[in-house]
């Protein structure tokens, strides 16, 4: 997927010679969490974030918080998986995008880069949603996706969303069959159902089995 077309330069990096002041002002006309920061030849050398600017002290110069500058960025040839894992692991709504030579291009917004995610088939198709739950080194993928062909599944999605207790929790997005059939191969394959975004006959099954013993066991 190219990201080429999603590159912003709306916003010039400020200068390390730029006063404090000035990046507090431009924060105030912005939504965003960081700005990036070059030198005078141009060299990026990293992130303010906002909270920080506007713990420091006005009329002083950016380079005097060199310290503070978080060095996040992604290429130009970054997939957009990894941009999206670095948005999450900087805690930012920015990222600094440089080229091979290290050369300041521009920046993404997350919110374009989340679009994009809404836009695979895991969100736009139709289909279930099934969250299954395995020991660490018990399940694979290969087994989960013979689990969901063999019912005449079709995975429009899958990836490890947790891990826990040396439990595996796998979310799936399956098109093309009902999940009740799924789950019940599953659970013959050892894998405990943590959530079903249809309605599970065998859970209901058991519901209803309850309901009638306990009817029984009250005569």
């Amino acid at each position: 997927m190219n990201l080429s077309q999603y590159i912003i330069n709306d916003i010039k990096p400020l200068l390390n010679s730029d006063l404090i002041g000035d990046a507090q002002m431009l924060f105030n006309q912005l939504t965003y969490s960081h700005v990036p920061i070059k030198n005078q030849d141009g060299i990026y050398l990293g992130c303010l974030s906002e909270n920080d600017v506007h713990c420091f002290d006005v009329e002083k110069v950016i380079s005097e918080y060199s310290y503070a500058a978080e060095g996040f960025f992604v290429r130009d040839t970054t997939n957009w998986l990894d941009v999206l894992e670095a948005f999450a692991q900087n805690s930012t709504n920015i990222m600094p995008i440089l080229d091979g030579k290290n050369r300041y291009l521009g920046y993404y917004e997350l919110n374009d880069v989340i679009n994009l995610f809404n836009d695979t088939p895991f969100f736009a198709e139709a289909g279930g949603i099934l969250i299954v739950e395995k020991g660490v080194n018990d399940y694979s993928f290969s087994e989960i996706s013979q689990i969901v062909e063999s019912n005449n599944g079709k995975i429009l999605g899958a990836f490890v969303s947790k891990f826990e207790n040396d439990l595996a929790q796998i979310t799936l997005k399956i098109g093309n069959t009902s999940l009740n059939e799924v789950m019940q191969t599953f659970r013959r394959y050892s894998y405990n159902i943590v959530s079903g975004h249809e309605e599970d006959s065998y859970l209901e099954s058991l519901k209803e089995r309850s309901d009638y013993l306990n009817k029984y066991l009250d005569m």
